[in-house]
């Protein structure tokens, strides 16, 4: 499943799968996934009467010797990281209000401080109406300017401004000294704008299928941890607090702290950005829709089996795929459906792109005859929604429309682009394809890229469409 951002506290909170942990005021609404394979609940036995290991009760909960042991860590990582965490407030110039609310930490001596660029996003697009502050835990207040960004792994560094004194610092985690899976760490950050917190967790690798890499955390993020550091038991920065899964319980996503020191490294000697920086997200965009494009040519599809049809899927390494069986909403009327989507989505600010979805529908109608099921399907073909209005950010959809044969099927294909009005030469596109060869049976196919180039986008139109197929009876 993919796991769309943990918005900063903004005045609105969103239903996405993902939850950003700061606190936004622009909530995106995103169509609801496929619903996830159910999973026992941590520390549950198994429903089907086996009984359980020898121990298992007493390994479920700790002793109160352990649980005290617990907290004393969590209290020395506390008291070892307070001086070092701020909260990073975004300011309406005019009003002086608060638009945003994240979290972040100092990393040198001169008040470099790390935070998530959906926490600073607007201190880097309308620096005219926006201005930032760090608070610290004792209520100290300062400006910040934003010195760097690096929005494919949505991190932000920012200079605390007019500081006399050096500042107390966080250090890194050494990278040759590699995490153990289930070794325990720390989030710190201002939940809920209630005042500062340590999280307990583990440690659980990496996060499986995601473009770029996340650590999974097993402990608790909220709005307003956005920014916040994850630190091992000596309080060195392992990652970034960025994420969590609505759906889930303790399932949440950290920044390896690799990234963060090489933005750090970056934004030592780096001026101040004053300006509105759309060219230099554009640039970042770029090269991460030049990646998908890459990753996604470079791997086969895998075929998928609907009756005699062949349609493409992503390799497993890139996305993960939902299948719905027949529909008794429609009876005489076999109906399968699927969706594949990509983990690759990033933040542009007030909203995400870089995904990649598929969808698919395929029926199967031997008892309504040809113009019964054509006029259905016909239907359904045209109820796709498309981008048919613009808005501030993006165009409304052109669209072409022709009928090809990239080889054993032939396809109605549409193919739609919406230009991004601030960031040139990014498009979002959507392929329609429907097959025309059979009277009573069909197969309706969807792609969706947010954030593409028009070359790579045509680049993966065509290697779509080349990859549905019709495999006759033998």
């Amino acid at each position: 499943m993919p796991f769309p951002l943990i918005r900063p506290l903004r005045l609105a909170t969103s239903s996405l799968v993902l939850l950003l942990c700061a606190l936004v005021a622009h909530a995106q609404n995103a169509p609801p996934p496929a619903a996830p394979p159910a999973t026992r609940p941590a520390g549950s036995y198994p429903a089907d009467g086996t009984t359980p290991p020898p121990g298992a009760a007493a390994a479920s909960v700790p002793t109160g010797a352990d649980a005290a042991l617990l907290s004393r860590d969590a209290r020395r990582i506390y008291e070892l990281s307070r001086d070092k965490l701020v909260q990073i407030r975004t300011l309406l110039r005019n009003a002086n209000t608060q638009a945003s609310i994240g979290s972040g930490f100092f990393v040198s001596a001169d008040g470099l401080i790390v935070t998530n660029f959906h926490v600073a996003s607007q201190l880097a697009l309308e620096p005219e109406r926006y201005r930032g502050v760090y608070v610290t835990m004792e209520g100290q207040e300062g400006e910040v300017e934003l010195l760097a960004f690096d929005v494919q792994r949505d991190l932000a560094v920012l200079r605390a401004k007019g500081r006399t004194a050096a500042a107390p610092v966080l250090g890194f985690r050494p990278a040759d000294e590699a995490l153990a899976q289930g070794e325990r760490i720390y989030s710190l950050g201002n939940p809920l704008d209630i005042g500062f917190a340590v999280t307990e967790g583990t440690y659980n690798g990496l996060v499986k299928r995601s473009f770029y890499p996340r650590i999974f955390f097993g402990g608790t993020l909220n709005p307003g941890m956005s920014g916040g550091p994850a630190v091992d038991d000596a309080g060195r920065v392992l990652g970034v607090n960025v994420a969590k899964r609505l759906d889930g319980e303790q399932v949440s996503f950290l920044i390896p702290a690799e990234f963060a020191q090489a933005l750090v490294q970056r934004a030592a000697n780096a001026q101040p950005i004053t300006q509105a920086a759309h060219a230099e997200m554009t640039r970042q965009l770029m090269e991460h829709q030049q990646l998908l494009t890459d990753r996604f040519l470079k791997a086969p599809f895998r075929e998928q089996r609907h009756g005699n049809y062949r349609v493409p899927v992503p390799d497993d390494a890139l996305a993960r795929c939902w299948g719905s069986g027949r529909d008794p909403a429609f009876p005489g009327l076999n109906l399968e459906r699927t969706q594949c989507r990509a983990d690759s989505d990033v933040v542009a600010g007030e909203f995400n792109t870089g995904a990649v979805r598929l969808s698919y529908e395929a029926y199967n109608a031997p008892t309504l005859g040809a113009a019964r099921f054509a006029r259905m399907f016909s239907q359904s073909f045209a109820n796709e929604q498309l981008q048919r209005r613009g808005n501030r950010h993006q165009t409304a959809a052109e669209c072409s429309e022709r009928f090809v044969d990239p080889g054993s099927l032939p396809l109605r294909a549409v193919v739609c682009l919406s230009a991004y009005r601030k960031l040139p030469g990014l498009y979002n596109m959507t392929v329609l394809a429907a097959s025309i060869n059979q009277p009573t049976q069909g197969v309706l196919g969807r792609l969706d890229v947010q954030g593409i180039a028009f070359d790579n986008g045509m680049k993966l139109a065509s290697h779509y469409l080349k990859a549905f197929r019709w495999e006759a009876a033998p």
